[in-house]
């Protein structure tokens, strides 16, 4: 096998491998920081080893020791988003084989990208502060030093202090807890974490937390405003845990909770072991946002148990984790569901490559991370481009319980390490060894290495879209005279699933006019829909439309929850509608101070607002 580098890491795993972190960590609010020790155990991969070099980015170094020995360090220049190496000349050589302890006391920086600290007015309950973190993709070594790649896979143990009013979770199983003995008003809490996975997947939340069970090896964690809801909408966890088990393998991480996070976290979900983070905006109370949770539970087996090796492979992380999560719903809702799922996601791709240009490399099924920060090349593509390309292959190769084999397969070769696409692609023509002929047909080099749509369109069946489709169409074509034969009747049989493709299909076209909109509230009342992923389709499709009684309700939704894919769009929306410019800057400086920091900075540019105010 050849030797793979990362170009997002400052660390040469050839040389050597981080087998476990201990870490032992102080949460201070009032400094904005984590202070404390981390212990690496590393296993030495060459002779005449004396030299380790870990990522950092922004973080103060105190003092490093080798097996208890001093060890002497230099921390390098800062390279842009990858930050500095730390040097850690060893007090001794190793040979091939052979573990070192390197223990290292450092600090946080209150800017640390990993970590994200809210005052009590960021939060639900508005009593206490709040921190959470966000490894992916490269922001672990802003919390800690470590071998900051997905090649590289460690176990680890953490103490945890923080004020006893709050609660520590990690991505982890909780391990007990006890005063602090050296402050009386602070308790620690203990994590360990035995399944090897990569630094991207070191998770931390400390806040006013509260619990409900959800299933045999499931929990449900908010702030008390949110608890209740979140243990109905997340009441199927157990049943989709068991589904993906059947398809994919034993679930090896024993825990499996759900924390939804206060209104400011900017994403959807993240998959940390143990502990999955999710956006309060999936509370639609009808479950029916819950097929995220799907799609962070089968990240479980394709993404934390086997894992892209280096960020330019991230389609094999996210492509097999749309895939499975599809076939989750297709056990649960049927093949119709995958279905109408798999359209809208080739829609999403159609959009993207738009947005992006059909000739942009970012829209490369492999990418090339040389000289390019992962985080601004971040798309639906290694998705939606991923999933066409294993549909197409299930197609080809003897329809999904066949291709479902292979995956399974594929996970049980993978487990516990990283792997590349050419890896990947071995693998499946030595299963596939019956058809080469068919795989040697496939335009390879078309779907990894060419930007733009891939090179064959799969045929997704249309039965739950066609519904859709023709009520967009006649929402489209209508006349005022037309506006009366509209009623309630309309949507009473669709899914939200449904009524969430229905806009998004007007969003297409041209806007409507001013009268459509009015009547369409009319008939089918979207304006009292709690659904986040409806509420937002139809409040960008009414200002776009310039009916301005929906321009306060458009920015309220902006402002109540910092998700990215909603808050973004709808302000861009209203400040794009000439007459309310204006007010969209000034509510976006009223409130920027409760947003996220990556929100409030990607903002200021969509809106065009000095970033220096901003901060």
């Amino acid at each position: 096998m050849a030797p793979v580098s990362d170009p997002c890491s400052f660390s040469s795993f050839s040389k050597c491998l981080t087998r476990h972190i201990n870490l032992s960590l102080r949460v201070d609010f009032e400094a904005r920081a984590l202070k404390g020790k981390t212990e690496l155990t590393v296993e030495v991969l060459e002779d005449k080893f004396s030299v380790l070099t870990l990522d950092t980015k922004d973080l103060k170094i105190f003092k490093v020791s080798a097996n208890g020995q001093a060890a002497k360090f230099e921390v390098g220049a800062q390279h842009g988003y990858k930050g500095s190496p730390l040097e850690i000349t060893l007090p001794f050589e190793l040979s091939r084989g052979q573990h070192v302890i390197v223990e290292i006391e450092y600090e946080t920086s209150p800017s640390a990208s990993a970590l994200q600290w809210l005052s009590p007015a960021q939060t639900a309950g508005k009593q206490h502060p709040y921190l959470f973190s966000q490894c992916q993709a490269t922001h672990c070594r802003t919390m800690l030093p470590c071998q900051d790649t997905p090649s590289v896979k460690h176990s680890y143990y953490a103490q945890v202090s923080v004020p006893k009013e709050l609660i520590a979770l990690m991505s982890a199983v909780r391990d007990g807890q006890e005063p602090d003995p050296t402050d009386s008003s602070r308790v620690i809490y203990r994590f360990r974490q035995p399944v090897p996975m990569p630094s991207y997947l070191i998770a931390l939340v400390v806040g006013a937390l509260e619990s409900r069970e959800i299933g045999p090896r499931s929990r449900v964690w908010s702030e008390k405003e949110f608890v209740d809801q979140a243990a109905f909408e997340f009441s199927e966890t157990e049943t989709m845990l068991k589904t993906a088990e059947s398809l994919a393998g034993p679930y090896v991480w024993g825990q499996y909770d759900v924390l939804v996070l206060p209104p400011s976290f900017p994403y959807g979900g993240m998959e940390n072991p143990c502990l999955t983070f999710a956006t309060p905006t999936l509370l639609a109370g009808d479950r029916s946002l819950s097929n995220v949770i799907a799609h962070e539970i089968s990240h479980s087996w394709t993404g934390n148990l086997v894992t892209n090796k280096t960020w330019e492979h991230f389609w094999l992380n996210e492509g097999h984790t749309v895939y499975l999560e599809r076939m989750i719903g297709r056990a649960l809702e049927g093949e119709q569901f995958r279905q109408f799922k798999a359209r809208g996601g080739w829609k999403e791709l159609q959009e993207a490559v738009h947005q992006f240009g059909a000739n942009n490399t970012v829209t490369n099924l492999v990418q090339n991370l040389s000289e390019a920060d992962p985080d601004e090349s971040f798309s639906c593509v290694p998705y939606e481009k991923g999933f066409a390309l294993l549909y197409h292959l299930e197609e080809l190769l003897g329809g999904p319980e066949v291709f479902m084999g292979f995956l399974k397969s594929y996970i049980q070769m993978f487990a516990y390490s990283s792997v590349t696409t050419e890896e990947w692609k071995d693998y499946l023509f030595t299963y596939f060894k019956d058809k080469v002929d068919i795989l040697k047909k496939v335009d390879w080099s078309g779907w990894m290495h060419t930007p733009g749509m891939p090179p064959f369109k799969p045929q997704y069946d249309s039965i739950l879209a066609d519904t859709c489709i023709s009520l967009a169409q006649r929402w489209h074509k209508a006349k005022d005279a037309d506006l009366s034969g509209f009623s309630e009747a309309d949507i009473k049989q669709l899914s939200s699933h449904q009524l969430i493709e229905f806009l998004a299909l007007l969003l297409l076209e041209d806007p409507l006019p001013k009268s459509h909109v009015k009547r369409m509230q009319e008939v089918y009342d979207f304006n009292s829909v709690k659904n986040s992923e409806i509420r937002f389709r139809w409040l960008r499709l009414c200002v776009k439309s310039q009916w301005e009684e929906a321009v306060p309700l458009a920015l309220k939704m902006a402002t109540e929850q910092g998700r990215m894919k909603f808050t973004r769009p709808l302000f861009k929306e209203v400040y794009n509608f000439a007459k309310f410019h204006d007010e969209a800057v000034k509510t976006f400086k009223e409130h920027r101070d409760a947003m996220h920091p990556v929100t409030a900075a990607l903002l200021s540019k969509d809106l065009k607002v000095d970033q220096s105010t901003v901060f």
